[in-house]
């Protein structure tokens, strides 16, 4: 059996539920990519991107569906884990580029706090991305509370993957009121790793706001990152 077989047919039950271990394994290293972010380490990213691939496959349950695992699909969740991986790859190269006029030795990002300008832009963005948003995950089926659910949190996590790329002390909170929402409606639905994921995430979470918040204040002069 080969790693993707493997990936794709392993499921761990836990009395009558049933879990991929692509699951498992994909939250394992959402997590790491926290912890690695809140350290500003340019490792978050490739090691986010791996994490989100694996879980987007959970997500479209009807189309990677094996054995026992659900067999729905989330479309605000599958669409979270493919914007995440778009918005990490910016990250990345944003990262690294910053690192690399800076030194090896320096951190990838140095963390502020967002203009007025910026906010006057990103503000009206983000009501607009969640109404197009709902309004695409409507058309593909979802309906009801879970459908107001799942475009926050897909709006909520692209907003705060933009934010940390940025290295706006900000995208922590947003994290904060992903992670509050993600909660239930992942063990709702059956998700239990994933659900774990988000209510462990969320002390790193505080942390790494209170850690970027000393930074920003520490440092007066923070070189910003190139447009």
């Amino acid at each position: 059996m080969n790693i993707i077989t493997w990936l794709f047919e392993t499921n761990i039950n836990f009395g009558s539920k049933s879990i991929a271990i692509r699951e498992i394994i994909g939250g394992t290293l959402g997590l790491s990519s926290a912890i690695l972010g809140a350290r500003r380490k340019v490792l978050a990213w490739p090691v986010g991107i791996l994490g989100d691939a694996l879980l987007f496959t959970v997500f479209l349950g009807a189309v990677f569906a094996y054995s026992n695992q659900p067999s729905a699909n989330f479309y605000g969740q599958a669409s979270r884990n493919l914007l995440l991986i778009v918005v990490s790859v910016y990250g990345w190269i944003r990262w690294s580029h910053h690192q690399r006029n800076n030194g090896k030795s320096q951190p990838a990002v140095s963390p502020r706090w967002t203009s007025s300008k910026e906010r006057l832009i990103l503000l009206p963005l983000i009501v607009v991305f969640y109404l197009l948003s709902m309004q695409i995950f409507k058309a593909l089926g979802e309906s009801g509370t879970w459908l107001l659910v799942d475009t926050w949190i897909f709006t909520g996590t692209a907003l705060a993957t933009y934010g940390m790329s940025r290295g706006y002390v900000e995208f922590w909170l947003v994290w904060v009121a992903v992670d509050l929402v993600g909660v239930p409606f992942a063990f709702k639905n059956g998700y239990y790793p994933t659900g774990t994921l988000y209510a462990i995430y969320l002390p790193f979470v505080i942390w790494g706001f209170l850690s970027w918040l000393r930074i920003s204040k520490r440092e007066r002069n923070p070189i910003q990152a190139p447009h």
